[in-house]
């Protein structure tokens, strides 16, 4: 007993080293090669850490000699997927042959790591052509955003029949709408949600409207938090964000189109931090939105999302979708199955959950249009 108690003190030991030297953990990125006409500009990083902004000056990199670098700390967070730009998502890092790079990713896993990266070329937004189809437009390009004195970009979807018809329509409020239709302006490949809802229109007779808000860049993180983030100095405005949807968007959207505007037919989808606000908004304001999608939700920034959902997940008549990769992150689908479980205790239905975990899958654009049509059909076709 003595010996078995001895080695279980040692294994403990070596655990408590491994956990220490995991959180101490850090790596130095290296870019080495570049395009020739690059060598002279801003670099970036930007990612899931840091919302996704696209070109957070913090997280720029320094220039030495002919290379490029940036030192991060895990954070607490084992797992990133990033990309590199120039300042912007019109000038993400691209393949050789002009296509979409998927997330780079990377691991914490050594107290002082380096990573060596070659980027191949650099995109330009100005030659891409539009991917859009004919029944999405700009509903407004500096719509006001009350609450937040900000100005955004708004699309909207109308399906194919709303012109020749006198019927209202359901509707879904999404996130980061720049990747919602069109390849010209996403900026890691769209989520085909027009091609999608049209096909989905003559093959299930399945027509909504699709709101799509333009995200805020380097404001991302703060609009889509309901609470601070310290360690990213993102404030929360998450609240004030969803009462724009609330309080100035629908109605806008409400008043102009045929809309079934209860909140049987009103639903608010996104993902990563979008997911996070999405399953804030839809238990907050339950009576607005009756459906959410919650894609690769963030919940691991935000350990009061817990004791929130404990509150606020009692709603008998609310449908979610939550869905998350295998490949994610090592806490992503921990925490959103955590979530679930709050969820369903605090006695939100378990038939109007749907809990998904897709093998391979991982934190991008990909994903998430491999499983919008899913999850819109369940939403809004199932009983």
């Amino acid at each position: 007993m003595k010996q078995s108690g001895t080695s279980l003190s040692l294994i403990l030991k070596i655990l408590c080293i491994f956990m220490v030297q995991t959180l101490m953990a850090q790596v130095t990125i290296v870019i080495t090669e570049l395009p020739d006409n690059s060598y002279n500009d801003s670099i970036y990083i930007s990612g899931d850490f840091e919302g996704w902004s696209g070109g957070n000056k913090k997280y720029r990199l320094n220039k030495v000699r002919d290379h490029y670098t940036i030192t991060l700390d895990n954070d607490q967070l084992q797992h990133i997927n990033f990309k590199f730009t120039k300042g912007s998502w019109s000038t993400v890092e691209v393949n050789a042959d002009g296509s979409n790079l998927e997330n780079r990713a990377y691991s914490f896993a050594k107290k002082k790591d380096t990573l060596k990266i070659s980027i191949e070329k650099w995109s330009d937004k100005t030659e891409t052509i539009s991917t859009a189809t004919d029944n999405v437009k700009l509903l407004a390009d500096t719509f006001f955003m009350p609450g937040l004195n900000k100005k955004r970009r708004i699309w909207i979807y109308l399906p194919s029949s709303y012109q020749n018809s006198s019927k209202s329509y359901p509707v879904i409020y999404m996130h980061d709408g720049q990747n919602l239709f069109d390849d010209a302006i996403a900026f890691s490949g769209e989520w085909s949600v027009d091609e999608t809802l049209n096909r989905l229109s003559m093959e299930k007779k399945l027509e909504l409207i699709v709101v799509g808000i333009e995200n805020g860049g380097e404001e991302r993180i703060s609009e889509y938090s309901p609470w601070d983030i310290p360690k990213y100095n993102a404030k929360a405005q998450g609240d004030a964000y969803v009462n724009f949807i609330i309080e100035a968007l629908k109605p806008y959207v409400d008043n102009e189109y045929r809309t079934l505007s209860n909140s049987t037919n009103t639903a608010i989808m996104g993902s990563s931090l979008g997911g996070v606000i999405s399953h804030y908004a839809a238990l907050k304001k339950s009576d607005i939105f009756g459906k959410s999608a919650v894609f690769s939700p963030s919940f691991e920034l935000f350990p009061d999302s817990f004791e929130f959902a404990k509150k606020h997940a009692g709603l008998k008549n609310s449908k979610m979708y939550l869905m998350a990769g295998d490949q994610e992150s090592e806490f992503m689908v921990y925490k959103m199955n955590e979530m679930a479980e709050i969820m369903t205790l605090a006695e939100f239905p378990k038939s109007n959950i749907r809990l998904k975990v897709v093998k391979g899958g991982e934190h991008n654009e990909n994903l998430w249009k491999n499983e919008f049509e899913e999850a819109i059909t369940w939403l809004f076709l199932s009983e």
